[in-house]
């Protein structure tokens, strides 16, 4: 996610470098026919590219706003993972307590427990942010896009999930390890300690099946993660998308021709290069804005900072428990202050 105040038309243009090349060549070349050759059939009636090119609008406005609505749910999505990861600190750390318990625990082996649930909380948190950012078929895979997740340091990698390390226990990570989808296993591990903490007395019934729906909860702020990863923007809308927008590019350098080619010989019909080029690019940047918005956990420049998002819960929930040592938040990322 960018978080500066609003990309710099520098780093728009260059975004959109290529575009923007191939865009002044085709345009020269059309207005470089007419002019020399004086091939007015070439010119083509505004009318029947305006009527497309109407269409072309209001079908990007469609997709812009589908892509949106996706990008924004995942972000409440997250934001509803955030809640829920205070609201579980604060339960494991109250409700676990020597008030049933049939053999008492003195409060460091307490404070031992609350520690073991909270970390792999956070645990499940990493593990779910790396299998989000696992690259899908149709997600962006560019040498420039793979070399901007490397920079990052947001890459695919299996070699991530060694980081777990750090907050569970090796027979918890050699289980989960083995599993295909680790983060929902974890929350398992999860239910499985708290009904053997139901069974010894220190989570009482009614505690016990609260923190069960909390962990519900869990479970269904990931089925909604992993159904915006898993199910793309709907390929037959993105591809008619992507061919009516090279349409509508493609016929306007010979409607701009209609407007300032009538003159015989008249050096003015350039302007229709640099018109045509500055229209193709607008058009070409709602297009690859509702491209780039329909993917929010790909590691790119405009997802959910998913990544920032975990640190923050960490550093929020082990300060409840009273930890020191916490790692520092994480800023945003060179000159274009990406947030990850």
């Amino acid at each position: 996610m960018q978080a500066g105040r609003r990309y710099s038309l520098w780093q728009t243009l260059n975004w959109t470098r290529g575009s923007i090349v191939i865009f002044l060549l085709y345009d020269s070349m059309v207005v470089g026919l007419f002019y020399i050759f004086r091939w007015e059939w070439l010119i083509i009636p505004w009318q029947p590219i305006s009527l497309i090119g109407i269409a072309v609008a209001f079908y990007l406005g469609f997709k812009n706003n589908s892509s949106y609505e996706r990008l924004w749910e995942a972000r409440k999505i997250w934001g509803g993972i955030v809640n829920t990861s205070r609201t579980f600190t604060i339960m494991a750390r109250d409700f676990i307590t020597n008030e049933h318990a049939k053999n008492t625990r003195t409060d460091a082996e307490l404070k031992k427990i609350h520690t073991v649930l909270v970390h792999r909380h956070i645990a499940w948190l990493y593990a779910l942010t790396f299998q989000l950012r696992k690259i899908q078929e149709w997600e962006h895979k560019s040498k420039d896009d793979i070399a901007f997740r490397k920079h990052l340091g947001l890459e695919s990698d299996e070699l991530k999930y060694t980081e777990l390390k750090n907050y569970i226990s090796n027979d918890d990570f050699k289980y989960i390890m083995s599993k295909g989808n680790r983060a929902s296993h974890l929350l398992s591990l999860q239910s499985s300690h708290f009904l053997k903490l139901k069974l010894e007395g220190l989570i009482e019934d009614f505690r016990h099946m609260e923190l069960e729906k909390l962990l519900g909860v869990m479970f269904d702020l990931q089925g909604k993660s992993e159904r915006i990863k898993n199910f793309p923007f709907p390929r037959q809308y993105a591809t008619a998308n992507y061919f009516f927008v090279c349409l509508f590019i493609a016929l306007l350098p010979f409607g701009m021709l209609n407007a300032f080619g009538v003159t015989d010989g008249s050096m003015l019909v350039w302007l229709a290069v640099p018109f045509s080029m500055i229209a193709s690019w607008v058009f070409w940047m709602m297009e690859s804005i509702g491209e780039y918005s329909e993917n929010p956990f790909e590691g790119l420049y405009n997802d959910v900072p998913i990544t920032s998002m975990t640190r923050s819960i960490e550093i929020d929930i082990r300060q409840m428990l009273d930890e020191i040592n916490l790692p520092e938040p994480i800023q945003p990322k060179g000159e274009h202050k990406i947030l990850i």
